[in-house]
């Protein structure tokens, strides 16, 4: 019986409406996907694949369900005995080694909290992190992270802060000549090789036991966290958003209705472990609906080569964000066959018409949208029983009581903007946030009434489907209209001068504010007034005139978060500051003797 009747007893639906209505998940109590999706599948289908991994450099493993078990059991002893436990913060900056899909399943066997993070990091965001989560372990890989990660652990025992008893690493499938730090350093934790304790042996059996919940100390409860992701921080510190044991099972809809994973197929999902769509596109929904997870480990995107992966593979079911997509339609596509893969599906900001309609061109496939944060699972989404119109997120998702409201939190009217918001009294999303670690302030600003305010502006269409908008503190409001970044940036990224840009307020005494595109060239462009006016023609002639950008600036770079997320606060903020130090030049009076 597959492992997903154990969970939905319907799960084929004559239309959307019905799907809505009567889509339901039954949540056992004291659920552990660790144990009771994964080690079940390892009982009942042993020598199925579970995990299929390659890397840029033909490197290339893959792990049976059975083999999963044996490992992560392995791994959970030797971190229980390494004194990690139930609830405590063990943070992994493991990239796309396959070590973190067998690390992150012992943790849930020990019910302690794992935190993903990226390997990006600086010494001063890991000793924020250190603090903020009470970070008592980390298990990174051997790379330069190592020697930051000891940086920030100086700086916190200098401070009189030394949580972290236990660092691991795992070494490379290649030789990277980094040097590691001293094992016997004085000054930081000690480092350990976690192959080394682990004994990676594939074929021995391990067992490691369920604790008994009704009498361990290590009692299982649904609403424990399991998970803790920091937010991209891109109008503030990182937030810590706190996913339960339940979460998994919110992935459901994620795998089966959205990226539409098939039983005894191969998924794979262009995202890094460090951030929250890994836990969308590369573990829970994926397996609980049969499928094997494909993980293409690489530290720079190559088109051509990720091509190649997808088909040479035969990857069943894709998932990237839009400008995976962007690059892809650059590609001569008639060279690759694709008579394996099934299903697309996008996310990450709006898509663009054109990237759509070439890739269908190109593959026969549809690009299937969806809307969601950190702090949710699938809110929105095109599911299969409509089409997709290209750039709309969809409709919303059976757990999901949607609305738009106005600032006053009145209903909007069809086609007004307003603020995406979740009600939560009828109906409480399986795989929502249980709130901002330790923050009930920073919670409740965001989740009161039993309603929760996403921050993301969007307004519904004659036909219920939703469009995007962009985050509310960055709309522009000019003359009376409210512009959203997003749909500017769209429609300057369709010129060929543009590699990236940002769209931003700027302040207007007689608008309000005005538009300002900012906007990193493509090669063979330079900056020119002719080019500024060349295109704020072609923003007019996409969108409506008034959103075309009365100021354009050029420039070589632009501030991001170490997810790659555009920081528009960090532009409007530089401004302001550009714009004070002027004021104080032009207001200063020379001293004359």
């Amino acid at each position: 019986m597959p492992i997903l009747d154990t969970f939905i007893k319907k799960q084929n639906f004559a239309s959307y409406e019905d799907f809505y209505e009567n889509f339901k998940v039954e949540i056992p109590d004291n659920f552990n996907f660790a144990f009771d999706v994964m080690d079940t599948l390892a009982r009942e289908k042993p020598n199925d694949a579970a995990l299929v991994w390659c890397d840029e450099r033909g490197a290339e493993s893959s792990f049976s369900y059975a083999e999963l078990m044996r490992l992560s059991n392995q791994a959970a002893a030797v971190l229980r005995g390494a004194g990690i436990g139930k609830g405590d913060p063990v943070m992994l900056v493991l990239k796309r080694r396959w070590e973190y899909w067998i690390v992150l399943l012992a943790l849930h066997k020990l019910r302690a909290v794992a935190i993903p993070a990226t390997h990006l990091l600086s010494p001063k965001d890991i000793v924020y992190r250190c603090k903020a989560a009470g970070v008592t372990g980390i298990i990174c890989v051997d790379e330069p992270i190592m020697q930051r990660i000891d940086e920030a652990e100086a700086k916190l025992r200098s401070e009189g802060y030394a949580a972290v008893r236990f660092k691991a690493f795992i070494r490379s499938v290649h030789n990277t000549g980094h040097t590691l730090p001293a094992p016997d350093s004085a000054a930081v934790t000690p480092w350990i090789d976690l192959h080394s304790l682990l004994r990676l042996d594939r074929t021995k059996p391990f067992e490691f036991a369920r604790p008994a919940d009704a009498e361990s100390a290590d009692a299982a409860a649904n609403d424990d966290i399991m998970l803790l992701y920091f937010t991209s921080g891109t109008t503030g510190m990182p937030k810590m958003v706190s996913h339960n044991f339940v979460y998994p099972l919110g992935h459901i809809i994620t795998a089966k209705y959205w990226q539409q994973v098939e039983e005894g197929g191969l998924h794979l999902t262009v995202a890094d472990t460090g951030w929250a769509k890994a836990a969308w596109g590369k573990m829970y929904g994926q397996w609980l609906c049969g499928s094997a997870v494909f993980v293409y480990d690489y530290d720079r995107f190559v088109p051509p080569a990720m091509l190649d992966v997808i088909t040479r593979y035969r990857v069943t079911s894709f998932c990237a964000p839009p400008t995976v997509y962007r690059f892809f339609i650059k590609e001569n596509l008639a060279r690759y066959d694709f008579s394996y893969l099934k299903h697309c599906s996008v996310a990450g900001e709006p898509l663009n018409p054109e990237i759509y309609e070439q890739w269908k061109a190109g593959t026969g496939l549809q690009l299937r949208e969806a809307y969601g944060q950190t702090e949710l699972t699938v809110a929105i989404c095109s599911f299969p029983w409509f089409a997709p119109k290209p750039g709309s997120m969809g409709k919303p998702s059976p757990w999901y009581d949607i609305s738009l409201v106005r600032d006053d939190g009145s209903p909007c009217d069809m086609g007004e903007e307003g603020q995406l918001v979740v009600r939560t009294g009828k109906k409480k999303p399986v795989g929502i946030f249980g709130g901002y670690y330790r923050d009930e302030e920073l919670t409740r600003g965001v989740w009161r009434d039993d309603v929760y305010y996403t921050g993301d502006m969007a307004w519904q269409d004659e036909d219920g489907y939703l469009w995007f908008v962009g985050r509310a503190d960055d709309l522009i409001k000019s003359s009376g209209y409210r512009i959203g970044p997003f749909e500017v940036e769209s429609a300057l990224m369709e010129h060929p001068a543009v590699l990236e840009c940002a769209i931003t307020g700027v302040p207007d005494p007689d608008r309000g504010a005005v538009v300002k595109a900012t906007i990193i060239l493509t090669k063979g462009y330079e900056p020119s007034n002719a080019l500024k006016t060349e295109l704020q023609e072609h923003v007019k002639k996409i969108t409506a005139p008034y959103k075309y950008p009365r100021i354009i600036e050029f420039v070589s770079e632009l501030p991001k978060t170490i997810s790659g997320k555009i920081r528009r606060v960090q532009i409007r903020e530089e401004r302001e500051e550009r714009e004070e130090r002027e004021k104080m030049v032009k207001g200063s009076v020379p001293c004359v003797r």
